[in-house]
């Protein structure tokens, strides 16, 4: 408890003083384009909210040293982060670091935590791969992919105010409660920490968006969630590795359909911005005409985008924490939530969008 409220609290004035003083950092830290496909704001933003969570993990980390006097892999945990955060605040402030540079700093991130923390996929429950899988450096790549790859979606996905963060949040504490469960007080700890350090930036971002999470703060929360969902697996056989999958299946399921729509369909680059992911759609199409209808401003919908989303994550990360230990129910769950997905984008798309969905 002292560890989340002192994430809480230091993320928490953190963004204050950000915000507070914006007119002496926002020639750098502002978000100044309001152009591209994925921009839905007016005016300059910091998008250096990364910073406000970085310090409240820091703070959280040296209250539980005081408190308890070691606690090695919380500290080895966040050395492993900084090459990602500092590679995501570098693009933040200066705007010039391609998404190939970012990847390769997260890809070294998550080496990192293969190597230091011993946070290994080694099991699928799936027969031949999980033969592949028992061959180190198959186990190595992976695992380095996986994380690197799920620091990324929440990067694909933080379009909208409080979108990513109440995302990564609700996994958080699918992975507390399990953490709970199995009576791990250290995954448990180093889970409620970001929460508390993420809780401290939400407020600040939500509704309001008065400040954004930026690429520090999405890829360091993305990193953070994935090294967790591989320590838990790691460290407790009795959990199927689909837990760590389901829970984190709408990033995941996000960032494949984008690779997908940009490669396959559009014959883009992967890399490329563009301006109909899942969420952008649901603004674009749903909540953005019933703004002009109602008469009720664009902010409001911007406000109004993120909880279709903070829900869609909830129907995967609910089942992931009731049934963690059957693999064939979360892999029939993880099917049903990917077909849900591609039938609502298709509907969405194609100006079909079901009744319920849309706003009364």
């Amino acid at each position: 408890m002292i560890s989340l409220l002192s994430a809480f609290f230091a993320s928490f004035i953190t963004t204050l003083l950000i915000i507070r003083f914006k007119h002496l950092h926002g020639k750098f830290s502002g978000d100044h384009d309001h152009l591209g496909p994925q921009k839905f704001h007016i005016g300059s933003v910091p998008r250096i909210g990364g910073i406000s969570i970085a310090i409240g993990i820091l703070a959280a980390i040296l209250a539980s040293l005081q408190a308890n006097g070691a606690a090695s892999l919380k500290v080895t945990l966040l050395l492993c982060a900084i090459p990602t955060f500092a590679i995501g605040l570098t693009e933040d402030l200066t705007k010039k670091i391609g998404v190939k540079t970012r990847l390769l700093f997260t890809a070294f991130a998550a080496g990192l935590a293969v190597h230091l923390l011993n946070a290994s996929i080694i099991r699928l429950d799936i027969w031949g791969i999980d033969y592949l899988l028992n061959i180190p450096f198959m186990a190595i790549v992976f695992t380095i992919f996986a994380i690197t790859g799920l620091a990324n979606a929440y990067n694909i996905i933080d379009g909208f105010n409080g979108l990513s963060s109440m995302v990564g949040i609700i996994t958080l504490l699918g992975l507390a409660y399990v953490s709970f469960l199995l009576q791990d007080s250290t995954m448990l700890s180093l889970s409620l920490i970001m929460v508390g350090a993420i809780l401290g930036f939400f407020i600040w971002n939500y509704p309001r968006g008065l400040i954004f999470l930026g690429d520090g703060g999405a890829y360091l929360i993305g990193f953070w969630i994935a090294t967790l969902s591989v320590l838990l697996i790691a460290r407790h056989p009795t959990i199927s590795p689909w837990f760590a999958l389901l829970i984190n299946a709408y990033p995941i399921i996000e960032t494949l359909f984008t690779i997908y729509r940009r490669k396959i369909h559009q014959g883009k680059s992967p890399g490329l911005p563009d301006g109909i992911h899942f969420h952008t759609l649901i603004y674009r199409r749903i909540l953005n005409p019933a703004a002009v209808k109602n008469n009720f401003d664009l902010l409001n919908a911007n406000a109004r985008t993120a909880p279709y989303l903070w829900l869609l994550s909830s129907f995967a990360v609910v089942p992931a924490i009731l049934w963690w230990q059957s693999t064939l129910i979360l892999i029939t769950i993880t099917l049903v939530f990917t077909a849900s997905y591609v039938w609502l984008y298709t509907k969405i798309v194609r100006f079909k969008t079901p009744r319920w969905m849309h706003p009364l």
